[in-house]
């Protein structure tokens, strides 16, 4: 006998009130565990850089763990650690007091110890495929950052190099070694 499963939609998703951190998959909720510290410290360390250099000089706006409206029918929301998204792709309106109904320019994804490598690639594909013009994947057992430009560009930082905003956030830099300070 077949069990049908009932979808979730992103509305349904923004008004669920659970204390879990949770994605949509194809409809589907996923359950995520809460960060631990060292994962936690390398988004915030990242993300304040970004925010501040930002919105110093109004080039837009930068989030951690708010959720981005990938597809629809069925509907996938991921949150990535660290997201900015272009001041000319803000709504008239202003930043959204609901999910983002786009992609980011640039999502940061910092690997958790129970990420699989194939976790990550699907991650990175999504957003690739959604339109995210930067991918930074921060990998804290390794030391590195993979910098995904689209799905056949990609370059590995280590501690001796710098991350750069590209075109994307540009003029932003930061040292890779000080996101694991």
């Amino acid at each position: 006998m077949a069990t049908l499963t009932r979808l979730t939609t992103a509305e349904e998703l923004e008004r669920l009130s659970t204390h879990n951190r949770c994605e949509l998959i194809d409809g589907v909720l996923i359950e995520m565990p809460p960060v631990n510290a060292e994962h936690g410290g390398i988004a915030i360390r990242l993300g304040g850089r970004m925010d501040a250099f930002a919105f110093a000089r109004s080039l837009g706006h930068v989030s951690t763990e708010v959720g981005f409206i990938l597809r629809r029918s069925p509907d996938t929301v991921r949150a990535p650690d660290v997201a900015f998204v272009r001041a000319d792709r803000i709504p008239s309106g202003g930043v959204p007091r609901t999910f983002w109904a786009i992609a980011p320019d640039l999502a940061v994804e910092v690997a958790s110890p129970s990420n699989t490598a194939s976790e990550i690639q699907s991650k990175v594909h999504e957003w690739i495929t959604a339109g995210v013009r930067l991918v930074w994947v921060i990998n804290p057992l390794t030391r590195t950052v993979s910098v995904i430009r689209s799905l056949l560009e990609r370059e590995e930082l280590t501690e001796s190099d710098a991350l750069d905003g590209g075109e994307v956030l540009p003029g932003f830099t930061c040292p890779v070694a000080e996101l694991f300070a």
